[in-house]
């Protein structure tokens, strides 16, 4: 018998197994290097590393000074926090007891009081320095508190507010007018949803709208229904970008379960276009615009400010280079590219982002800021896409329904919204819109570099993020400086400022020169105190040793 048949059909095998082995080896190591190289592109990972990281904080002894100060710039420090805390305390009285009573009782209170800032710093900043979350009124570009502090508003409602609150309350006024002989009657349509849906097909480009309650479950369902028509199983988002909180859209840090069917890739990158041309079970890919300040990193916030590290940049020509690659491969391979506008829409065109990139989606969200200040969440779509059934498997449908879609009340105010979009005097506001706030940040920098101060700003049109300059543990401190000033910012800090596109140039002249003197007054303080061995990567190394003293202490 001859020896060597065991030996070819040994071979024969292993050769088969190799070859049914190695493309899946080859797609995994393609879906790998796709990721961007950072816990933001690795959601298991942060996952992990987040819940290593153990609790603690400073005391009043080593609060001021962990940054290996001296004793005398520490104690400047320690007499400028007091100081401002003595304000608060006068200024805001009751605005902060309102907040405090009612944290009692409110969990999102609880979340953004306690992360504000760093947790090392977070307690003695509330106990000192708790800023009151109530608001009286609003007029033009200013909110009134409780105590009656006027604000300039640079939170702009987190995003929903693009032309002022002027505007969002004659919208609501209105349409309450307008639906009075209905009322909120659901289930049935007000006789204004077929203009809303005709103007919103005109707007977006695409043929058919589904009405939502919020950002998030137009998100929702536009996944849902690219997964159905496309019968394929994951969606792609990039590093940083968020979609709104639910699983499969935020697979690292704050998602109690990771999801399976989510790929985390890097933006603006070769590989991942890679992966997109070879893989076969991609339905969509999810794009958020306002990624394009700060590619593949998170929503910057203060309470992550951990050192001068953060960066932000925005490059129109290179992000829409971008997106016509990936709209291009997502043409190729039948996956269904979509704009999430929730954030971003009608802020940076009458268009949309769409327009503002030049760019087609196969389907479009939007959120509030179309409903007059309402909430709401809206999904255009191609015609193919948004169907929710099949003719022949009448058993096959997409469901997806919610009790107030189409509330009479939202439906008008989004009328409102519409109609003055439409108008020439509301187009007007874009011409030159993108010259205005680029200059306008240009100006703010400029003001900033005269007085040696270590702030820089970057800008996507109206939003704006906040950079450090120099090596510090401290920058989060300059959110309350700008509180003390008269400069409303949301609980992110000066991680996101955002404008509303009726600021005249008086009223941004007047934020810039309270803005430079709250740096100035934060610098006197001696929080951006700069010894010769502070460097962002001695900070990290410090809070790292921090921590594990903290582990081995244990």
């Amino acid at each position: 018998m001859d020896s060597s048949i065991p030996i070819l059909s040994l071979t024969a095998g292993a050769v088969a197994v190799t070859a049914a082995v190695a493309p899946k080896v080859k797609a995994r190591l393609e879906l790998s290097r796709a990721k961007h190289r950072s816990l933001t592109g690795h959601s298991k990972m942060s996952r992990r590393v987040a819940r290593l990281i153990p609790f603690y904080e400073f005391d009043i002894n080593d609060f001021f000074r962990s940054d290996g100060a001296p004793p005398e710039v520490a104690t400047r420090r320690q007499d400028g926090f007091f100081r401002l805390g003595a304000l608060f305390e006068q200024r805001f009285a009751k605005s902060r007891q309102m907040t405090a009573e009612a944290a009692a009782r409110i969990s999102d209170l609880q979340f953004t009081q306690a992360y504000r800032v760093p947790f090392q710093y977070s307690r003695l900043v509330r106990e000192n320095l708790g800023t009151g979350t109530f608001m009286q009124s609003s007029a033009g570009v200013t909110l009134t508190d409780l105590d009656g502090n006027n604000f300039y508003d640079l939170a702009g409602s987190y995003g929903v507010n693009v032309f002022g609150y002027d505007f969002y309350k004659e919208c609501i006024a209105n349409a309450e007018k307008r639906t009075e002989g209905l009322g909120p009657v659901l289930g049935f349509y007000h006789p204004v949803v077929a203009d809303n849906v005709r103007r919103l097909t005109e707007i977006s480009g695409l043929d058919e709208v589904s009405f939502h309650m919020s950002g998030t479950e137009a998100v929702m369902q536009a996944v849902r229904l690219a997964r159905y028509h496309t019968g394929r199983s994951h969606l792609v988002r990039f590093a940083g970008a968020y979609h709104g909180w639910w699983g499969d859209v935020q697979p690292g840090v704050g998602n109690p379960v990771s999801p399976h069917e989510t790929y985390t890739l890097a933006e603006m990158s070769e590989r991942t276009l890679q992966v997109l041309k070879t893989r076969r079970d991609i339905a969509c890919v999810l794009v958020n615009p306002l990624q394009a300040l700060h590619p593949n990193a998170n929503a910057p916030g203060d309470s992550a400010l951990v050192d001068s590290s953060r960066t932000a940049g925005f490059d129109r020509d290179a992000y829409a280079g971008w997106l016509k690659k990936l709209r291009q491969v997502c043409t190729e391979r039948g996956i269904v590219l979509i704009f999430d506008e929730v954030f971003v829409g009608f802020r940076l065109a009458p268009g949309g982002a769409q327009e503002y990139f030049g760019v087609k989606a196969d389907m479009v969200t939007y959120g509030k800021s179309l409903a007059g200040g309402l909430p709401v969440g809206v999904v255009c779509g191609a015609k193919d896409l948004m169907r929710r059934f099949r003719d022949d498997r009448p058993a096959d449908i997409c469901f997806a329904r919610g009790t107030f879609n189409s509330h009479p009340y939202v439906m008008m105010a989004m009328d409102e919204f519409l109609s003055r979009l439409a108008s020439p005097i509301f187009r007007s506001i874009y011409n030159g819109l993108e010259e205005t706030w680029n200059g306008r940040a240009g100006e703010l920098n400029a003001m900033l570099a005269r007085e040696d101060l270590p702030v820089k700003v970057a800008n996507l049109s109206s939003i704006w993020t906040v950079s450090y300059t120099e090596p510090s543990r401290y920058n989060w401190m300059l959110q309350y400086y700008l509180r003390a000033e008269g400069l409303a910012l949301s609980w992110v800090g000066t991680g996101r400022l955002i404008f509303s596109l009726n600021y005249s140039d008086d009223d941004f002249s007047e934020v810039a020169r309270r803005f430079v003197t709250a740096a100035g007054k934060m610098k006197q303080d001696g929080w951006w105190w700069h010894g010769p061995s502070l460097t962002n990567r001695a900070i990290r190394r410090q809070i790292m040793k921090e921590m594990l003293g903290r582990v081995f202490k244990r």
